[in-house]
């Protein structure tokens, strides 16, 4: 039987070949991916994020590049080398010199205890092997008073629902885990230990075909279509708003942020 560490390590390689493959076309998804990152992340960190900033799983350092202009430092960190050198690229191109560049696991944070102001992650817990652990390695490293902020795709409340959804999510990208309810993901963060939860969720239309040609995989993609357009049919919402609109498939994206605070005292 596998160790739970050794499970964790099949996992975080499954993560790091998924991204190295994906990572030209996650890198365009990600710029378009909300054009209000900055205003979003910015004011749900309020004063820290004028601090010493962690991007955690920065992927193509959207995040990373908007927050660093009020920044007196940000650390984007991710565990695959290709998605770091996009967020390179994109900080270089913003003249941007008060960014830090680090590789590793979510997970297993390589940071001291209250190093950090505010620490932000965005479009990655549902790819986390143990998001508990996650959750945890981001309340040690801040100091007390600090801020987190979550945002991630949620599923539905409904189990069925959300099994499906995930099912259909990880034939699409096997280093997918689970994108978890808004109940869950609030109570992974306080069973970390975070208080003063806000949260804020929208929903964003997503079609079929944009959402298939991320992966950069033909050969997976079509089975999937196939099943999802069969669901469609039947009427199957999946808990995420499948339908066909105009002949072409469409679904939602749930999105919720959360700015979670480490209590003062701790």
């Amino acid at each position: 039987m596998k160790t739970t560490k050794r499970i964790g390590m099949d996992h975080l390689a499954r993560v790091t070949e998924e991204f190295t493959r994906q990572a030209q076309t996650f890198d365009t998804y990600a710029q378009q991916l909300d054009a209000e990152v900055g205003a979003r992340f910015g004011g749900a960190l309020g004063q820290a994020a004028r601090g010493r900033l962690l991007d955690v799983a920065c992927g193509p350092g959207v995040v990373t590049a908007a927050l660093a202009p009020a920044a007196a430092s940000v650390v984007a960190f991710d565990a695959t080398d290709e998605m770091l050198a996009k967020a390179r690229a994109r900080c270089a191109k913003a003249r941007l010199r008060n960014v830090a560049f680090k590789s590793g696991d979510a997970e297993h944070l390589p940071f001291s205890d209250g190093e950090f102001d505010g620490a932000v992650t965005r479009a990655a817990v549902h790819h986390f092997a143990e998001p508990q652990r996650a959750f945890d390695e981001m309340f040690r490293v801040l100091r007390p008073g600090g801020v987190a902020v979550i945002a991630d795709v949620i599923s539905s409340e409904d189990t069925d629902e959300s099994r499906l959804h995930n099912a259909i999510e990880r034939l699409r990208d096997p280093s997918h885990v689970r994108m978890l309810p808004a109940s869950d993901l609030d109570a992974g963060l306080r069973r970390a230990g975070f208080r003063e939860l806000q949260a804020a969720t929208w929903d964003m239309d997503r079609e079929l075909e944009e959402w298939l040609a991320i992966v950069s995989d033909p050969a997976r993609v079509e089975p999937i279509r196939i099943v999802v357009r069969a669901l469609a049919q039947a009427g199957r919402g999946a808990g995420f708003g499948l339908s066909i609109k105009d002949e072409k498939i469409v679904f939602i994206h749930r999105w919720r942020l959360i700015q979670a605070i480490k209590p003062a005292e701790h």
